[in-house]
């Protein structure tokens, strides 16, 4: 019995221009946030961030419907065995800025030598600036950015080469492309890294090669890696009962 073609590398794509990114225009959605933790098997929802206590993270993964949709697509054409595991998808401004500042601090006391630009450069190769302006979202406010993993039939996550928001180089997507000679380990994160991204990409998702668990769609990443000249989702809120009497009033 022959064993199966392996998959295709992942390409290297270069940084995203931020600036240049922030500029595609948003033809903006009323389509609505909704609970990954509400997917059958072999989509699965663990809130990453509440379940590691970062303040003002919700405990729940919640995406754009469309986004839902795409995300058990994928997790149905995996083979027997795999589930695709959402880590984070929706998040509040209040978290972006968390995350940006405490790893910008972490970055600061490792790497004092940095300039403010280049400390900024080497924090958002990580973590985008947040940002809740209307015509340049941070991707994880819109609904359209997620964060995703694969795990085996156990309910662990395969070894990927890196955890994930492990901020490090080998974290980029593409990176263990590049290893001359791969040991057993590397050829298994390598390959686990493929079939994630090759599996995303066929249901239209665009990838931030920073980031391996990183994907988005219909965002304006996913409009700049994509080509689509026009993103689809702008800043989304989370519809609860305050948002709602807030409307109302």
């Amino acid at each position: 019995m022959s064993s199966a073609a392996p998959l295709p590398a992942i390409p290297r794509h270069a940084e995203p221009d931020w600036a240049a990114v922030g500029r595609l225009p948003i033809a903006g959605s009323d389509e609505p946030l909704v609970p990954v933790g509400l997917a059958p098997p072999p989509l699965k929802a663990y809130p990453a961030y509440a379940r590691l206590g970062i303040p003002g993270a919700v405990n729940e993964c919640y995406v754009r419907e469309a986004v839902y949709h795409r995300l058990l697509a994928v997790a149905r054409a995996l083979p027997d065995g795999l589930t695709l595991l959402v880590l984070d998808g929706w998040r509040p401004w209040r978290v972006q800025q968390y995350l940006f500042e405490t790893l910008q601090d972490i970055l600061h006391e490792h790497h004092p030598e940095l300039t403010p630009g280049e400390l900024d450069a080497r924090t958002r190769e990580f973590v985008a600036e947040p940002s809740r302006a209307p015509d340049h979202p941070s991707p994880h406010l819109t609904g359209g950015a997620v964060d995703v993993t694969l795990c085996a039939a156990d309910g662990l996550p395969l070894d990927m080469g890196t955890r994930f928001d492990e901020a490090i180089a080998a974290s980029h997507s593409a990176a263990l492309e590049a290893l001359e000679a791969p040991d057993a380990t590397q050829r298994r994160a390598r390959d686990n890294r493929r079939r994630l991204y090759h599996a995303m990409r066929a249901q239209g998702f665009t990838n931030l090669p920073s980031e391996w668990w990183h994907f988005d769609l219909g965002d304006q990443l996913w409009a700049h890696y994509g080509d689509h000249g026009v993103a689809r989702y702008g800043p989304a809120e989370l519809d609860t009962i305050e948002s709602r009497w807030r409307r109302q009033l």
